[in-house]
């Protein structure tokens, strides 16, 4: 039911879809991280396992190579998310003003919708309160509509309790990649800071994030401080997961009982792919009622770590560092709310932002090297 109106014809697919994007391959962000972890001396009776397959030639293993098969369709749909062509529809227009409360207080004149679509165009072009309330004023100007703007304090107060509804498509259990970055909270500059000092602590938020492997999309992200575990967020993850889970994918930081346990209490049937410590050792029931960790401690032993990553499908986590890198290049490494609530709806906007220009199309790889 999209109407064109006036003579430019603004084009954000359910309000807000636009930008620009650079979508990583798999081999391009597969290894594209290494570390390497120190760890006592074992005892002489304990049997550990390497924690790199062969640490000491690695670099000469070539890198992978992967070839797009749908060029044609992928550059026609990057060039889509950068069109500055938009729409309204009449439902859209319609539900912009807020709906009459009925309990006591203030009476809001700006709908949920309308915020959200502010707050979409701030986070995809990277603008500040003001310039976004300046680009929506000009938008709906253009359009010759007789909408009413929200001005910068209205959207700075009402992104402290506004409800980002994602759309969660599709039925099929859900191959869950998980990891977590950080994002620099807003504050002085990186070169006044090198230039002159600072006074204050950087600080920063870390964010975790759930991506399914087969379609690509943010699925479940919380956002929390700086000192935070990272396996303390898989519960609130898997909270935000519908449907079934088929399988839970995670780097070594999620080697513990609880992960496990929380997988076990939300979807007993999911498989969870964790790699194990570098020192790890097999549990006291390993020889009876062997777990899925001790399973994956017998086939490293059995066929080498490489082999165990390529069977179980550990691999695949490579995509959500890909998701990572395409928040970070597209939205920005850094955060500018001032508070933990605004926070929140900035990153939960910024994640339905991704997840719809991924439905202009993605490309298809296909390895040859």
């Amino acid at each position: 039911m999209d109407q064109e109106v006036g003579a430019v014809r603004l084009r954000l697919f359910a309000l807000t879809r636009s930008g620009t994007v650079l979508q990583g391959s798999v081999g391009e962000a597969a290894w594209c991280r290494m570390a390497v972890e120190r760890v006592p001396l074992p005892a002489p009776e304990v049997v550990t396992l390497p924690f790199k397959a062969n640490p000491d030639r690695r670099h000469h293993i070539p890198k992978q190579q992967h070839r797009v098969t749908n060029s044609a369709a992928y550059d026609a749909a990057l060039r889509q998310r950068g069109s500055l062509t938009v729409w309204f529809t009449d439902a859209a227009i319609a539900a912009w003003k807020a709906e009459p409360r009925t309990t006591r207080g203030g009476q809001p004149r700006y709908s949920g919708l309308a915020i959200a679509t502010a707050l979409t165009l701030r986070a995809v072009f990277r603008l500040a309160l003001r310039q976004t309330e300046g680009l929506i004023g000009s938008v709906i100007t253009l359009l010759g509509l007789t909408l009413a703007v929200p001005d910068h304090s209205t959207l700075s107060r009402r992104a402290e309790t506004l409800e980002v509804a994602q759309s969660r498509p599709g039925s099929a259990p859900v191959h869950l990649l998980v990891d977590s970055t950080g994002l620099k909270l807003c504050g002085s500059g990186e070169w006044l800071l090198e230039k002159h000092g600072t006074q204050t602590r950087r600080s920063w938020r870390k964010l975790h994030i759930g991506v399914d492997a087969d379609t690509g999309r943010i699925v479940a992200a919380t956002l929390t401080t700086s000192d935070v575990d990272d396996a303390s967020q898989v519960g609130p993850l898997l909270n935000q997961v519908d449907g079934a889970l088929a399988s839970f994918t995670a780097d070594g930081a999620y080697d513990q009982d609880g992960v496990y346990g929380q997988v076990a209490a939300h979807h007993p049937e999911a498989t969870v792919i964790v790699p194990p410590r570098s020192n790890a050792v097999p549990s006291d029931t390993a020889t009876t009622t062997p777990s899925q960790r001790d399973q994956h401690l017998q086939d490293i032993s059995e066929h080498g770590r490489m082999r165990w990553q390529k069977v179980s499908g550990y691999h695949w986590r490579a995509l959500v560092e890909a998701d990572i890198s395409r928040l970070k290049r597209v939205i920005g490494d850094a955060l500018r709310s001032r508070t933990d609530r605004r926070r929140a709806t900035e990153v939960a906007i910024a994640v339905d932002a991704l997840n719809r220009m991924l439905e202009l199309g993605r490309p298809s790889y296909v390895r040859f090297a």
